[in-house]
């Protein structure tokens, strides 16, 4: 496995290569993001990780500066994945001026977690935009737990016109169900078992809609009342169309509840996807 912080050198190595399958991370990786990685290699020959942990989408009271870097490890856990290159641009590589170009991404951005994080999809989107015109890649792999993410990335590509393939990897979770997360590195103990009720909740609302309940808004309060009362912060919980983001209609059939809450100062996102047709 080759490890390359330069993009003429990344370029180079990559020259000749026929099927790059490319995931982008921003390291601290765990057993999701290795997940994603040996997806990758069902759909390319060559493997890229790149590992970045990018500024742009962080606002200023998140955790950019405290945010775990753990290279060594990572390229441990690449190595046995599998993976054939790992880019680790510094920040000087991937912004040598103040990036004043920046992909505007549509309104969906500034639903959901964009509502509170304005601005993260559109840093997120511009550096995935440079990443991809570094790698080159004929296909990427982007987790499922980041559904709005994964969204936009998909209409980034479609409305680009760019000849990349987007594959979702399945949102990989530990026995009690909590979503696999680089964050939930920040909980306690006592918050870690806490937190695997953010997914019973969406699980509730699937079987609450499921069962013909089709009044969304009420759903949704019930359930952020619910978590609020547990002593979560709830940032939303929202039935979507899977395919549009749009909330849902009673004629939409394919469906994604999503939420995002605090478990003390550690934010989670989860989400489920669920079809009504027979």
């Amino acid at each position: 496995m080759e490890i390359i912080a330069k993009i003429d050198v990344l370029r180079e190595c990559l020259a000749q290569e026929a099927a790059i399958a490319f995931v982008p991370t921003m390291g601290n990786l765990h057993a999701g993001h290795i997940h994603l990685v040996e997806q990758a290699r069902k759909h390319g020959q060559c493997v890229v990780v790149s590992i970045f942990v990018n500024p742009l989408q962080f606002g200023a009271n998140e955790d950019l500066t405290s945010y775990p870097r753990t290279l060594k490890e990572d390229c441990e856990q690449l190595i046995a994945a599998g993976a054939d290159v790992v880019f680790t641009p510094t920040e000087q590589t991937l912004y040598p001026v103040a990036q004043t170009m920046l992909i505007e991404p549509p309104p969906i951005a500034n639903e959901l977690c964009g509502a509170n994080r304005p601005g993260h999809f559109r840093g997120v989107a511009t550096v995935v935009m440079k990443l991809f015109n570094i790698v080159q890649p004929h296909s990427a792999i982007f987790g499922s737990k980041d559904f709005q993410q994964l969204f936009i990335i998909r209409e980034l590509v479609r409305q680009f016109n760019l000849p990349i393939n987007i594959i979702a990897g399945d949102t990989q979770r530990e026995d009690s169900g909590l979503a696999l997360s680089s964050r939930n590195g920040y909980l306690t103990p006592a918050q870690k078992l806490e937190a695997q009720r953010l997914y019973r909740t969406l699980q509730m609302v699937v079987d609450n809609v499921k069962k013909g309940n089709r009044d969304y808004a009420l759903i949704e309060t019930q359930s952020s009342q619910y978590l609020t009362q547990l002593g979560w912060i709830v940032d939303y919980i929202s039935i979507r169309s899977a395919t549009t983001l749009a909330p849902a209609s009673a004629e939409d059939t394919a469906l994604v509840v999503l939420g995002a809450a605090k478990q003390g100062k550690t934010r989670l996102i989860d989400n489920i996807e669920f079809s009504l047709e027979n």
